[in-house]
């Protein structure tokens, strides 16, 4: 077995893998309405997002009876703040809470928490 790829469920497929394509600079390898999947330049896992008509934006960090998030990605950088600062340009927000020093945590348009660590 192999592990071929992550989904993650969006209101809107293709404008969320808009984002990752910005944040990434992934080519997508599938372009069609309500689903997208983008290559990993170096053949690792591909990244693909579906349309799902009842998404329920997550919450980070939850609280009681807040929708909670499934997964998240983690994404290692070389440097922290130049990450930060080209995540945002590409739509990201940072989270409010950030829990640990060498890490930095953000959400993408869906809500979906990403986390820069080096």
């Amino acid at each position: 077995m192999r592990l071929a790829g992550v989904v993650l469920d969006a209101p809107d497929a293709n404008e969320l893998a808009a984002f990752y394509q910005r944040l990434l600079g992934w080519p997508a390898a599938q372009d069609e309405p309500g689903w997208v999947k983008l290559s990993a330049p170096d053949g690792c896992t591909a990244l693909s997002f579906q349309t799902e008509s009842r998404y329920v934006r997550p919450v980070w960090p939850p609280g009681d009876g807040d929708p909670q998030m499934s997964v998240h990605l983690d994404i290692e950088v070389e440097d922290l703040d130049e990450a930060g600062g080209h995540a945002e340009k590409a739509g990201a927000t940072p989270a409010e809470f950030q829990p640990q020093e060498d890490v930095r945590v953000y959400l993408d348009p869906a809500g979906h928490p990403f986390c820069f660590f080096l």
